[in-house]
């Protein structure tokens, strides 16, 4: 799937046959900033006006905007899968942030 990207913030790219409209959501954050076009140059442009919003709003009401994917996030696993990465982690010298990272990246450049 191909992405937006402006002013560091990512938007994802639908289409609707019913309505033969294009529309789309910024991603990455708890807030909802939505956008539409007929074309994808008109989506491109209601995306990035969207963004410029956000964040002239942000700056309005003193707030300090969502900073998209921080690098942290939760994830559960069972815990024996746990115990082995954590294992595996002590044996090799690393944090358990490096091995999940590594395997991440990994599992990435295999998609790409």
């Amino acid at each position: 799937m191909k992405y937006l990207k402006y002013k560091g913030y990512t938007g994802s790219i639908e289409y609707s046959p019913e309505d033969n409209l294009m529309y789309g959501k910024v991603l990455g954050i708890k807030g909802l900033i939505s956008y539409e076009g007929q074309t994808g140059k008109q989506l491109e442009e209601d995306f990035k006006e969207a963004v410029d919003t956000y964040l002239e709003d942000c700056k309005e009401e003193n707030s300090k905007p969502e900073k998209p994917f921080k690098g942290s996030f939760n994830v559960r696993i069972p815990s024996s899968l746990h115990q082995q990465a954590a294992l595996l982690a002590m044996e090799t010298q690393t944090s358990l942030n490096s091995l999940v990272t590594e395997a991440i990246r990994f599992r990435i450049s295999k998609e790409v």
